[in-house]
């Protein structure tokens, strides 16, 4: 089976666990077998594993030959002109489409990032889908995330192609119910226009439904996974040079996040206990705020800020790390307490989060109840039986936790749409 997946992101040039997701997910179904994958992002860098997917970059992929291609001509108009009627048409549209000169090569610059002008490169990633799904041959269309829904709906349109799509977060996680119009009706268009809508939780399942108006028997929950590690990974031995406990916030400093609430409850732990050190790696547009919370609550001289981690920097910080806290106010699913674990470190999770559902082996906290995180925090650092068990238990739960299993059930709700 042939699919034409439309991704934003893909390591190792990663921002957030979208790019983790869609690498593990392709991967995984890779690995079931019977799978060719041609996976699209915006701007691919050349180091991307291309051992189990074609990678394609929409700003390697030609849209204009002199003025005005014929295939985008084709595809934004809707039906088919003779060279003769395209040739006259041209002269009347040729200012419409001016914007998309950007290079010699006649295609369309992409930032690979979340620019400014981030609608705009949706909607020309959009332009660019019509090309590529007129140039590839598959059997499906497969959309990761809202940004490019437009995308698979435009190569739907042009193929005739069953377009399923893949909710890994909404709006609603993002902004805590403050919901961007237009975000909201990219998410709605390309829900409504699915033949299917996976979701990575039942928690996003229900905000589907819910929100969206989706009929249930169109959404189905696919819970991510984790990556085995690499030797490269394992060898990581981080080196202790103080006594002091470790407890590790590891995401993006956002509202969604909750990094106020770990910022309070580091604030309680260091109350009782002072060989404690917390560390918030990240980045994100709440980072001031927190760098002045810790200030107000005087805990700066415990209280660490490392910036952006990737790669290998993750995993060191990991292994570094007595504890994982996850506060997030409305997590889709959330990969990272499943590398924690992976690692042996005892995880807290809030109950809001999509990875709730499948982990046994943490702590689970409402991400407001910054009194049970402390308390939770303070368990782990101070009672070794406990660290201990939660070290490995948790270890052996999410080593069975793999992406091909997940590959297998989008690949089983593939074969209902491709006959």
């Amino acid at each position: 089976m042939k699919a034409l997946m439309f991704g934003w992101e893909f390591p190792p040039h990663i921002l957030g666990g979208l790019g983790t997701a869609s690498y593990g997910l392709t991967r995984g179904m890779a690995e079931c077998g019977d799978m060719d994958i041609t996976f699209v992002i915006p701007k691919p860098r050349g180091d991307e594993d291309k051992s189990f997917a074609h990678i394609v970059g929409a700003g390697n992929t030609p849209v204009v030959w002199k003025d005005v291609s014929w295939e985008y001509l084709e595809s934004r108009i809707g039906n088919v002109m003779n060279p003769q009627e395209y040739y006259d048409l041209r002269s009347h549209i040729y200012a419409d489409f001016r914007y998309l000169y950007t290079n010699d090569l006649g295609c369309i610059e992409f930032s690979g990032r979340y620019p400014d002008n981030l609608l705009e490169e949706i909607n020309n990633y959009s332009i660019v889908a019509g090309v590529i799904a007129r140039t590839y041959k598959f059997d499906i269309i497969h959309s990761h995330d809202w940004l490019t829904y437009p995308a698979g709906i435009h190569a739907k349109q042009v193929t005739g192609k069953p377009l399923v799509i893949h909710v890994h977060a909404t709006d609603f996680d993002r902004s805590r119910g403050n919901v961007n119009p237009t975000v909201y009706g990219i998410e709605k268009d390309g829900m409504d226009n699915a033949d299917h809508i996976i979701t990575v939780s039942n928690l996003t399942r229900r905000t589907v439904i819910e929100k969206y108006h989706i009929d249930p028997a169109k959404v189905t929950t696919v819970h991510n996974a984790v990556e085995p590690l690499s030797k490269e990974i394992q060898s990581i031995v981080m080196p202790r040079n103080t006594r002091d406990k470790v407890v590790t916030f590891l995401g993006r400093i956002t509202m969604q996040k909750g990094p106020e609430y770990f910022v309070e409850a580091a604030a309680k732990v260091l109350q009782k206990k002072n060989n404690v050190r917390f560390v918030m790696a990240g980045s994100g547009d709440m980072m001031d705020k927190m760098v002045r919370l810790a200030a107000r609550r005087n805990i700066s001289d415990r209280f660490h800020f490392t910036g952006f981690l990737k790669g290998r920097q993750v995993y060191e910080m990991l292994k570094a790390s007595d504890v994982y806290v996850m506060p997030s106010v409305s997590e889709p699913f959330g990969i990272s307490p499943l590398e924690a674990m992976q690692v042996g470190v005892p995880s807290i999770i809030s109950k809001q989060s999509g990875c709730a559902e499948i982990l046994t082996n943490t702590i689970q906290v409402d991400y407001w109840d910054i009194d049970a995180m402390a308390n939770a925090i303070y368990s782990i650092i101070s009672y070794p039986a406990m660290y201990r068990y939660l070290k490995e238990e948790g270890k052996k739960e999410v080593d069975e936790i793999k992406w091909k299993y997940a590959g297998q059930k989008v690949i089983d709700i593939y074969r209902r749409f491709v006959q």
